[in-house]
């Protein structure tokens, strides 16, 4: 028995022993929540860090060469077993950097350079496991630009990455208009990643990804309620990471912010809401889901995984969740976990699609 096929073999067992089972095929035509069918899972919050990339970053002190965090110790094997055993057909590649390291024009011109034709690479040696997002300076505009032309025309990537946040300024602001109009145009997928609000207090021993990321998600999405960025261009789709943050789960508050504070009224809050798509990287079972359905609908989430900043564990657990969650009907587990994705990202589902 080989190494790899050992570890499957004890990480199975692990599953058998937290009762999360995934049968070959179902029974006598009915399966319940837990029991269901693998549907080759598409996951859309994936993270990625190839040795060229990894390197770069190193160099440039983003990751210290002697105390690589978990995130950046990816490797193609660990990723490929992890998405194996829980029946993920392919994941859509991101690697989200500060939009502040790349704000000498230089190191932003040949940092992003360098990750996105890393997550291409990864692409065209695999492309039936992976798709990617791509990296843009949104700092400089121009830049941004001639990069979104590059990743989307001549790399082949599924959409573009953009922060949350950029030097204080969230997707609705003005300076990122021009990105919007051109993404318009293309009819692009924007993956939207948080980092920590500039200037939040840190809580001792409550780490950012916790709570302050779920923020700044959600600061992002106002911003781009009330600008009417989506209005404008109707042919962009976001992304939302961590089912949203706390957006589908304040809106209540969100439709009253019309009424009282002059802010975008009830039925424009109700119709972004919609507008979005969001990530079960949350995640969102067993707790959140029937208040994200309620807010969107099962059309409108996608499945994620935040692997590896979330560990293989990690990833079981959430996944074995969301299979057993009762507020999924079949139909909607399909949608959440493939179709959603295959309808928004033409791209991975022709490779996956393709006969050989």
């Amino acid at each position: 028995m080989s190494d790899i096929t050992r570890r499957r073999v004890l990480h199975t067992s692990g599953l058998a022993a937290l009762g999360l089972s995934w049968p070959a095929s179902a029974a006598h035509g009915g399966v319940r929540p837990g029991r269901r069918p693998a549907v080759g899972r598409i996951d859309t919050h994936h993270h990625a860090v190839p040795p060229k990339m990894r390197d770069w970053a190193v160099e440039q002190g983003l990751i210290p060469a002697d105390d690589v965090p978990r995130w950046a110790r990816w490797t193609l094997p660990s990723t490929l077993e992890v998405m194996d055993a829980n029946r993920i057909a392919a994941g859509v590649a991101s690697a989200p950097v500060p939009a502040e390291v790349f704000r000498d024009r230089r190191v932003a011109a040949s940092g992003v350079r360098i990750c996105n034709e890393s997550l291409a690479e990864l692409v065209r040696e695999h492309p039936t496991r992976f798709g990617f997002f791509a990296n843009v300076a949104v700092l400089h505009p121009d830049l941004a630009l001639e990069q979104i032309a590059y990743a989307l025309d001549e790399l082949g990537a599924d959409g573009v990455l953009l922060n949350t946040s950029a030097a204080g300024r969230y997707l609705g602001d003005r300076m990122f208009e021009p990105l919007f109009a051109e993404l318009d145009r293309r009819r692009a997928v924007v993956f939207t990643h948080p980092f920590a609000p500039k200037g939040i207090v840190e809580v001792p021993g409550i780490a950012d990804s916790l709570a302050d990321f779920l923020l700044d998600t959600t600061r992002t999405a106002l911003s781009l309620i009330a600008a009417g960025t989506l209005e404008r261009h109707r042919h962009v789709s976001v992304i939302l990471s961590h089912g949203g943050g706390f957006l589908p789960y304040m809106a209540g508050r969100a439709e009253r912010w019309g009424r009282e504070d002059r802010g975008p009224s009830p039925a424009r809050i109700r119709a972004a809401l919609r507008r979005f798509h969001y990530d079960t990287a949350l995640p969102v079972s067993p707790y959140a889901t029937p208040s994200l359905l309620g807010a969107a609908g099962a059309e409108r989430v996608l499945f994620g995984t935040d692997w590896p900043a979330n560990s293989a564990r990690e990833v079981t657990l959430n996944t074995g969740a969301l299979d057993r969650d009762p507020a999924l009907d079949d139909r909607a587990y399909r949608a959440v976990n493939r179709d959603n994705a295959l309808r928004l990202l033409p791209r991975l589902a022709a490779r996956l699609t393709r006969r050989p």
